[in-house]
């Protein structure tokens, strides 16, 4: 188990206050969760003990998730900044990894921010063809309604069913503890709607996606994923400059760290 070296804040260029924890020694990595996640619950932490060896690895609470604030109005860029704060804090230069529509947000930050270095993406969720769910302006409006209304529990099942999760899942899932720890963000979906939804109605990907980014990237999906994420995958690493592709065999969208972290750490130790 890796050693904790702190656990601080930076204050954002809005004024918010974003919390995190450095962990490991090494050149600085930035993880990036994707819907619902935080420190304290989601892949981060694993992914941090795993790479700590080799990596500073800076986990976070994306705003208005665990301890970090949430100023509103909420806009994609406020997250961009939120990212600027935290290669700032690194040194001024951070490698990348955002996972799932987190992979949507570090795309963003990459092609506005030269201190990403290098990046790295797993499953974004994009729809590039017509073997996914198109997300909708429509679908953002009645999760942002639901939302309002303080329908947590509505939010997350909207976004579930949106992402695949059969309905027994549905029905189920608000019956373990977990549940309460996936409503208190439910507020938050609507952020990670906003950081995918350009790239979600089933449309070619835009060929100038990265044209800022002068970064080395590496783009994964896992080999039982379904059709549609692989397929954004592939095109996503075709549209995107100095990209590569990999497939983990034998992963899905919620990947393993252990399965995970030996490729991040070969593509990020790469001259």
């Amino acid at each position: 188990m890796a050693t904790i070296i702190a656990q601080h804040t930076v204050t954002s260029k809005d004024g918010t206050v974003i919390a995190y924890t450095q962990v490991g020694r090494g050149p600085a990595l930035i993880l990036v969760d994707g819907a619902l996640c935080y420190r304290q619950f989601g892949p981060s932490q694993d992914m941090a003990a795993q790479l700590a060896s080799h990596f500073t690895v800076i986990t976070y609470d994306r705003r208005g998730r665990g301890e970090s604030g949430d100023t509103q109005p909420y806009a994609v860029e406020r997250e961009v900044e939120d990212l600027a704060a935290l290669v700032d804090v690194a040194g001024g230069t951070a490698y990348v990894f955002g996972q799932s529509s987190g992979a949507g947000l570090a795309i963003a930050a990459a092609n506005q921010l030269p201190g990403i270095t290098k990046l790295a993406l797993y499953e974004a969720p994009f729809v590039v063809d017509d073997t996914g769910k198109p997300i909708t302006p429509a679908f953002l409006a009645s999760l942002k309604e639901a939302v309002a209304q303080n329908q947590r529990s509505k939010a997350v099942k909207m976004f579930m069913k949106l992402v695949g999760a059969p309905s027994f899942m549905l029905t189920i899932m608000p019956l373990f503890p977990m549940w309460s720890k996936l409503t208190s963000v439910a507020h938050t979906l609507p952020y990670d709607i906003s950081t995918i939804i350009a790239y979600g109605a089933g449309v070619p990907l835009p060929k100038n996606l990265g044209e800022n980014i002068t970064a080395p990237i590496l783009v994964m999906d896992g080999g039982k994923s379904p059709t549609w994420m692989r397929n954004s995958m592939q095109a996503l690493s075709q549209t995107l400059p100095h990209a590569s592709y990999q497939t983990l065999a034998g992963q899905n969208h919620m990947v393993k760290a252990e399965a995970i972290a030996p490729a991040l750490a070969a593509f990020f130790a790469r001259q």
